[in-house]
C-alpha cells in the first residue's frame, strides 16, 4: 500500500485515536510540556477564558503567560478528563467530542483538592490518516483556589 493511500476509516479506532488526543492534552498540561502542548494545538482555535488563540507559538505563549509553574517543572496539577462523548463523521473525516475536566492540585503547603471544574468542546479533523484537533473550548464554571496556579489570580492576592 502506497503511503498516499489513506488508511481506511475504522469507527473503533477512530474514537481510540481521539480519546487519546484528549488524553495527551492534560498529560502535556500537567507536565509542563507547553512547547508540547503549542504542537498538540497547532492546527487548532483554543479558547479559554480569553479571546480565540492559534498556532502553536501562540498557544505556548498564551501557556506560559497564564500558568505557574513550579521548580519541578510542572504546574503541580492532575487534570482529570470523564465523560467523554465522541460523536466520529467517517465520511466527512470529522468528529465533535465533549467531556468533564476536574482540575486537583497540591502543593507543600497545599493540600491536595479540586481547584476548578468545567467542560471541554472539541472538534476534530482527519488529516493525511491522522486524527488532530481543530478546535478545543474549555468553559470553566466551577472554581475553586486558582492562585497557585493561574498567574492572574496570583497577581490579584
Amino acid at each position: 500500500m502506497s503511503t498516499s493511500t489513506p488508511v481506511p476509516a475504522d469507527p473503533a479506532s477512530s474514537h481510540r485515536a481521539i480519546e487519546n488526543l484528549i488524553a495527551r492534552y492534560a498529560e502535556l498540561v500537567d507536565d509542563g510540556d507547553f512547547a508540547g502542548l503549542g504542537r498538540l494545538l497547532a492546527d487548532a482555535a483554543f479558547t479559554g477564558s480569553g479571546e480565540p488563540v492559534s498556532g502553536s507559538d501562540a498557544i505556548e505563549k498564551m501557556f506560559r503567560d497564564t500558568l505557574i509553574v513550579y521548580a519541578d517543572g510542572t504546574p503541580r496539577t492532575q487534570h482529570v478528563t470523564t465523560n467523554v462523548a465522541i460523536e466520529v463523521d467517517e465520511q466527512a473525516g470529522a468528529a465533535e467530542a465533549r467531556s468533564y475536566v476536574t482540575v486537583l492540585q497540591a502543593l507543600p503547603e497545599l493540600p491536595l483538592q479540586p481547584i476548578a471544574g468545567g467542560r471541554y468542546h472539541d472538534r476534530f479533523e482527519r488529516r493525511d490518516g491522522r486524527w488532530r484537533f481543530v478546535e478545543r473550548r474549555v468553559r470553566i464554571n466551577l472554581v475553586g483556589d486558582v492562585s497557585r496556579h493561574l498567574h492572574q489570580a496570583a497577581a490579584q492576592l
